[in-house]
C-alpha cells in the first residue's frame, strides 16, 4: 500500500470582506495524496483550485478542517514553523515564474539554498545537476529577460526542486506558454514524478494536461466532485 504523505478533512475556507456577505471558497474538502503521484487539480474559475492550493502549501490558513503532511499536523504551525516547514518541504512553481529579474539562472536557482547559508561551495554540484536535469546547460550566466518564457518555467521547476522537496506545487504553470513549450514543462514535471518519485500537486484549466497526470481532482463551487 502506498504511503499517504498528505491527508485533508473538512477543509473549509471562508473569506470575510467588509459589508459583504461570507464567500466560502472551501466547503470542507477531505483529500489524501500518495507519494510519488501527480495530481491535477481543474475545475471552473472560481471552483476553489488556487484556494485550495494555497492551503496545502501553507501559504494561507484555512477557516476549519485538518491539513496533514508526513505525518504532522501543519494546522496549527506559528508563522516562524510554516516558513521553515515550506523551505524545508515545500516546493512551489508559480504561474509568473516569480524569477529575480537582476540574477543569473544559476543564481535564480541557488537562491534558496543562499536564503539556508550554505556556501557556493556546497551547494554549486547540486544546482548544477538540477539544470542539467531541466535542460537549461549552458545558459547558467543568462539573465531571465534573455530566456524564453518556457525556459524561464523550467528554471522556475529547478528552484522549487533544488532542496528536494517532498510535495511540490504547481500554479498553472504552462498558462503564459504556447504548446510546445508547455509541452516540455509538463514533460519535466513528468520526469521528476518517474525517475526521481516526486509528488506534483498541480493547479490547471488545460484538460490536455490531463494526459501527464496519474489523477485529476475536479473542483466544483469549493467541494471536490465525486
Amino acid at each position: 500500500m502506498s504511503e499517504i504523505i498528505l491527508r485533508t478533512e473538512n477543509l473549509v475556507r471562508t473569506y470575510q470582506p467588509e459589508s459583504v456577505k461570507p464567500v466560502r471558497a472551501l466547503r470542507g474538502i477531505d483529500m489524501e495524496l500518495k507519494k510519488g503521484e501527480f495530481v491535477a487539480l481543474m475545475g471552473r474559475s472560481g471552483s476553489g483550485k488556487s484556494t485550495f492550493l494555497h492551503q496545502l502549501a501553507l501559504l494561507d490558513r484555512p477557516t476549519k478542517g485538518y491539513i496533514e503532511i508526513e505525518g504532522r499536523d501543519v494546522s496549527s504551525l506559528n508563522e516562524k514553523e510554516r516558513a521553515k516547514f515550506r523551505l524545508d518541504v515545500i516546493g512551489y512553481i508559480f504561474q509568473d515564474y516569480a524569477l529575480m529579474p537582476e540574477l543569473t539562472l544559476y543564481e535564480n536557482i541557488a537562491l534558496p539554498l543562499m536564503a539556508i547559508g550554505q556556501s557556493k561551495r556546497s551547494y554549486d554540484k547540486n544546482v548544477r545537476k538540477i539544470v542539467k536535469r531541466v535542460g537549461l546547460e549552458g545558459r547558467e550566466k543568462n539573465l531571465p529577460s534573455e530566456l524564453s518564457g518556457g525556459e524561464q518555467q523550467r528554471v522556475s521547476i529547478a528552484r522549487a526542486i533544488i532542496n528536494k522537496p517532498a510535495i511540490l506545487f504547481a500554479d498553472e504553470p504552462t498558462a503564459n506558454l504556447d504548446s510546445e513549450a508547455a509541452k516540455v514543462v509538463l514533460e519535466v514535471m513528468r520526469e521528476l514524478v518517474d525517475n526521481y518519485g516526486q509528488t506534483i500537486v498541480m493547479v490547471t484549466h488545460e484538460q490536455d494536461d490531463g494526459k501527464y497526470v496519474d489523477r485529476t481532482l475536479w473542483l466544483k463551487d469549493g467541494r471536490l466532485e465525486k
